[in-house]
């Protein structure tokens, strides 16, 4: 079932602010639809119906949605009324985001809410054979050498170790040095009144299509963009090209473009069980609890039908007497609407949690287009990541495609695999042409690279401490543990707990560590594997902590025969353990 089919459409704008916008549809806007409400028994558009067909982007279908709004009309209680009634579905939501276990927690969130961002690895390596092995092929980064003494080392991160002089250099903008990167929008300076204007770059052929690609990768990084957000400058190209945008993610992915006077929504599908998708905390990247995110479902089920001005210590009032069951540490609550406020649904928060009588202002529009799976045909949260998931074969895995670091084969079930086995050159090709990407075919799957390193939310390599550390963790593991060339393998690769502590303990010793990893090293370790986890590199197994799985291969040197043996206190034997155990067998 398509992400459409338990989807309801959102509102579209009224009147009200000074600069254009407005605090909620209003119960003057007769054709709003509320994307919150419990969905009828009515079909919903399929991925092959065409863009605006269907009950979530028909305004007929808001009598059907009105039916299940609490008395006072479809939009709820006024500022007058004497309570905010919450809406049903996410209510619902909220119980079981409480319930749920942390990584159940963030796939509900991704299925029921689909605000994450694409996640691409970046640096293409040298054009290879697509039967070629991750394992084996070739790679876009060099080995490491011995770093400078701690000494020297800055605070903005462990020193990043000087790269061979035959490998490939690693240019963020994925351009040759001295030259923009090819996915750049260029820059635009404005003449002096008078000043005659310079000629244009591209044509005027080529331009439409620099913006729709512009446009097409803004609203994949970030699916809600808004016309007075932090990505406003993008948002009026999304609005000139939204009858092609709107087509095009239909085609190819079967999500739903929503695009508004004032902001733009783009409702993705979920991602299935054990995606390593997480709300963070906007300021702290503080990963989102289950408490926390109870704590936004519920907030937002009153956000809903709320006035556009509403006293801070109404709506906690409210969330008490809707949810008594859910009370929450200060902390969670604390996340839940420093979220809502990035989202811009609501405005300034108050400075000092105790002061009830702060005025919070709601944007009712921007509520209602945050949902993009409400629980309406869900029987609990397990039902719910997989409707949110399901597609057919085609879709389901241009979707991953689009959104996750690389699609191994091994990973899709018996329908996705052969239909990416019969489309591995054009399937891919279509999403790279549409998203301004690269794809690196390899016998294990496929990658789509952003040689930018802009559509994604996660960079490696990268600044920082943890992000320099976890490349040269990941480094070392894969010359430790990966098949030897001319060896099959059957895909991902155990890793010994002993060799993670080991190569984490050489990286200590040669680089140091700042005061918060000091204070604790296991912190390392936890974010070291948890940064590799959610690139895809690594992924959890009940028998053994971690597998190491083909695409890590990317970020070491290629392989060596004859390695040369580490001198770190910590370091494991030179051979490999499967080497190791294949010679013996041999003699």
């Amino acid at each position: 079932m398509e992400q459409q089919e338990y989807a309801v459409g959102a509102t579209r704008v009224a009147v009200g602010r000074p600069d254009g916008r407005t605090g909620g549809a209003g119960r003057a806007t007769a054709d709003a639809v509320l994307a919150v409400r419990e969905a009828d028994s009515s079909p919903g558009r399929s991925s092959d119906s065409p863009p605006g067909s269907g009950p979530d982007c028909d305004p007929a279908g808001a009598d059907a949605v009105a039916e299940l709004a609490p008395e006072g009309g479809a939009d709820g209680p006024q500022s007058t009324g004497e309570g905010l009634s919450p809406d049903p579905g996410l209510l619902r939501l909220a119980h079981w985001f409480a319930a749920a276990a942390p990584g159940t927690a963030d796939d509900l969130c991704t299925a029921s809410f689909g605000l994450y961002p694409a996640r691409h690895l970046g640096a293409p390596a040298e054009p290879a054979d697509p039967g070629v092995s991750w394992w084996h092929g070739p790679t876009p980064h060099g080995g490491a050498t011995v770093p400078r003494a701690r000494d020297a080392r800055t605070d903005g991160g462990l020193r990043r170790a000087r790269r061979d002089d035959a490998a490939l250099p690693v240019v963020r903008s994925g351009a040759k040095p001295g030259r923009p990167g090819r996915h750049r929008k260029p820059e635009r300076v404005r003449a002096l009144p008078g000043t005659p204007a310079e000629p244009q770059d591209r044509s005027d052929a080529e331009l439409p299509a620099a913006e729709r690609r512009i446009a097409a990768r803004l609203l994949l990084a970030h699916p809600l963009v808004t016309a007075s957000g932090p990505h406003a400058d993008g948002f009026p190209l999304i609005h000139r090209h939204r009858d092609w945008l709107t087509e095009r993610f239909d085609t190819l992915l079967g999500y739903r473009l929503v695009v508004g006077p004032w902001h733009a929504r783009l409702c993705k599908a979920g991602l299935g069980p054990g995606a390593a998708r997480r709300l963070e905390h906007p300021a702290t990247s503080a990963p989102f609890t289950p408490a926390g995110y109870a704590q936004l479902a519920l907030a937002l089920a009153l956000l809903v039908d709320a006035p556009e001005q509403l006293p801070y210590g109404r709506l906690l009032d409210a969330m008490r007497a809707a949810a008594p069951e859910l009370a929450a540490e200060p902390a969670d609550l604390t996340m839940a609407l420093a979220a809502l406020a990035a989202w811009q649904v609501l405005g300034d928060l108050p400075s000092d949690p105790a002061d009830a009588d702060f005025v919070l202002t709601v944007d009712r529009e921007l509520a209602r287009a945050v949902p993009a799976g409400p629980p309406a045909l869900a029987d609990d949260a397990a039902d719910l990541i997989r409707r949110a998931a399901e597609a057919e074969p085609a879709t389901a895995v241009r979707r991953l495609l689009a959104e996750t670091p690389a699609v191994l084969a091994a990973d899709l079930p018996e329908e996705r695999r052969a239909w990416l086995h019969e489309h591995r050159l054009s399937g891919p090709a279509a999403l790279a042409e549409f998203l301004g990407l690269e794809a690196e075919l390899r016998a294990e799957g496929v990658a789509l690279l952003d040689p930018a390193a802009e559509l994604t939310d996660l960079a490696l390599p990268g600044a920082g401490t943890l992000a320099q550390a976890t490349l040269l963790l990941v480094e070392r593991l894969v010359e430790e543990v990966r098949p030897l060339p001319g060896e099959s393998s059957d895909g991902d690769v155990p890793i010994p707990d002993a060799l993670i502590d080991g190569v984490l303990g050489d990286i200590t010793d040669e680089y140091g560590l700042p005061a918060r990893y000091l204070a604790d090293r296991t912190a390392l370790r936890r974010d070291a594997l948890d940064l590799l986890h959610r690139l895809g590199l690594i992924t959890p197994t009940p028998r053994t902590t971690w597998l190491l799985r083909p695409p890590a291969a990317r970020y070491a040197p290629a392989p060596d025969l004859h390695p040369t043996p580490s001198t770190g206190r910590h370091s494991r034997p030179a051979v490999p353990p499967q080497a190791a155990a294949r010679e013996g067998r041999r003699a």
